[in-house]
């Protein structure tokens, strides 16, 4: 099916919510990644986002180039032909943009989808994050609130940060915040509402801290506290009734417990993002095909190699197999396997 339009989004997070399920978001730099991506929410049955982050777009773009706009819009491009083959749907969203680079990535990324709107044709990109968990918290907002009204005349759904997510991911890092950042506190999530609520139809989604940590590390290095995720919701649902719920956002969830991940799930977490195991997923295949075939791939001793080994295509499609088959294991792990709305 085509990329979701805006009110098809919107249901998918509305099912995921209630239903207590959640979306991985997957970050991509490339048409082989991409691929991937849609190979494995389809062999899923699941919906799904896809996910274009600053340095990704810069390297899609090439070394030449180094435009993180421009790689997006390519990959996006692709996408919007390439899911028409895939019987699901799939959002399209670019994550931890930063305010020093709004100006380079989220902005003409909208101002794409606009012109795009104005000529009739469907948005490029479902959905943006604004990432100011490096400010305080109200100058954060002072950026997200506008960031949000353009976005609601244009049917885009934004993503904000409060807290920050320790460890380093595509350049973004939080090492060495102060812990108490590490946490978002329900006061936090209620100033957030009050600001981001007050931009009258739109809809946003919050990634809230409870300990998260980019990166891998081994089971029982990370210590989450997804009840803070629970107090939020509470302190929400008590002072503005149940319909003010959040759409949370899952950062930084490798190394995770399967029962860590089924709690935030509670607590209304719908989307999570996943790139560090993907990436690994990927290049896995690609190193044992080295090292199983290094008298081919290379030139040994004046040798001519094996084509058939060094062809890229050849190495390519057993990493696109195998990321697809760990897209596979995180709808699993997010209890989404065969509920694509395309069925429903």
């Amino acid at each position: 099916m085509p990329v979701a339009d805006h009110n098809t989004y919107c249901q998918m997070l509305d099912r995921a919510r209630e239903g207590h399920f959640a979306y991985p978001a997957i970050n991509v730099t490339s048409l082989v990644t991409a691929n991937a991506v849609l190979k494995g929410l389809a062999d899923a049955g699941s919906d799904g986002i896809i996910q274009v982050t600053t340095g990704g777009g810069a390297f899609a773009s090439g070394l030449s180039v180094k435009d993180m706009a421009l790689g997006a819009i390519s990959i996006a491009e692709h996408v919007h032909r390439a899911a028409d083959r895939y019987p699901v749907y799939v959002a399209l969203h670019t994550d931890h943009c930063q305010a020093d680079v709004l100006d380079s990535l989220v902005i003409p990324l909208i101002e794409e989808t606009e012109k795009r709107r104005g000529a009739g044709l469907p948005n490029l990109f479902n959905s943006h994050m604004f990432d100011g968990s490096a400010l305080p918290l109200k100058e954060n907002l002072d950026i997200a609130v506008p960031l949000l009204e353009r976005c609601q005349k244009n049917e885009l759904i934004l993503e904000v940060e409060a807290g920050v997510v320790g460890g380093e991911e595509d350049g973004v890092s939080g090492e060495g915040a102060p812990a108490e950042k590490l946490y978002t506190t329900p006061e936090d999530m209620l100033e957030v509402h009050g600001r981001l609520g007050s931009v009258a139809g739109a809809q946003y989604l919050l990634a809230a801290t409870f300990g998260n940590v980019h990166g891998v590390y081994k089971p029982g290095h990370v210590k989450l506290d997804p009840s803070i995720l629970k107090a939020g919701q509470e302190a929400l649902e008590k002072a503005h009734g149940k319909d003010a719920r959040f759409y949370f956002v899952f950062h930084g969830g490798s190394g995770s417990s399967i029962e860590e991940i089924h709690e935030t799930l509670e607590y209304g977490v719908v989307k999570m993002n996943i790139d560090t195991d993907t990436q690994y997923a990927f290049t896995r295949p690609i190193a044992d095909h080295m090292m199983k075939n290094y008298d081919g791939v290379l030139k040994v001793d004046g040798d001519v190699g094996n084509k058939k080994t060094y062809d890229p295509r050849v190495y390519m499609k057993l990493a696109e197999a195998s990321m697809a088959e760990r897209v596979k294991k995180a709808v699993e792990d997010l209890r989404g396997t065969g509920k694509t709305l395309y069925h429903a």
